[in-house]
């Protein structure tokens, strides 16, 4: 294992990937197909993370990933990654995706997404990750609002443990009133 340094700064791994979106990208729509985003996502995720922690990384979870604008074939896709956040084995790269439509030069902004990466040494245990240097308001707005994605996720993991499906039929009916679904009778029968 090489020795890395206690703390890096942002700007040491910040990491562009830029393609072209070709035909083959396309889904049936005629659109770039979402996967082919997420797939170029994880590579940059990749790249950033592992530039700052100096081991290989994988990706833990993906914080929403909103698909703001389609991508056009012909045009070109940067996306552009950095560390936002680090914790002690792991560390969040937030990426901005754009595309460039190269004959009209307009720009659009078609995701902002959250990876979560976990750092591995080489008997695939976590690693210690080097601690951040925010240099900037900027950067500290995005350290501050990881930590408080962190804590909505934790809080969203524990509430999700308590959803529970009431096995009284009158009690389904309730809660799928107004809802576009139409309920056969045998679907609120016990079994």
């Amino acid at each position: 294992m090489q020795d890395t340094p206690e703390f890096r700064t942002i700007k040491f791994s910040q990491t562009t990937l830029t393609e072209l979106m070709i035909p083959s990208y396309a889904n049936f729509g005629g659109k770039i197909h979402g996967g082919i985003l997420l797939s170029l996502m994880d590579k940059v995720a990749y790249v950033c993370a592992a530039k700052h922690a100096g081991n290989y990384c994988v990706t833990a979870s993906i914080d929403g990933v909103d698909f703001l604008e389609p991508v056009e074939v012909g045009e070109i896709v940067s996306l552009m990654a950095s560390v936002n956040y680090t914790g002690n084995t792991s560390l969040v790269v937030g990426i901005r995706v754009i595309s460039e439509n190269v004959k009209t030069n307009v720009v659009k902004h078609t995701n902002t997404s959250y990876f979560t990466m976990v750092a591995k040494d080489e008997h695939n245990r976590p690693a210690q990750v080097p601690g951040l240097i925010v240099e900037n308001r900027e950067q500290v707005r995005r350290f501050i609002e990881a930590i408080q994605r962190k804590k909505l996720k934790q809080n969203y993991k524990h509430e999700s443990r308590h959803i529970k499906v009431p096995n009284d039929p009158e009690k389904l009916l309730n809660l799928l009133k107004g809802e576009r679904c139409v309920l056969e009778r045998k679907a609120i029968i016990k079994h």
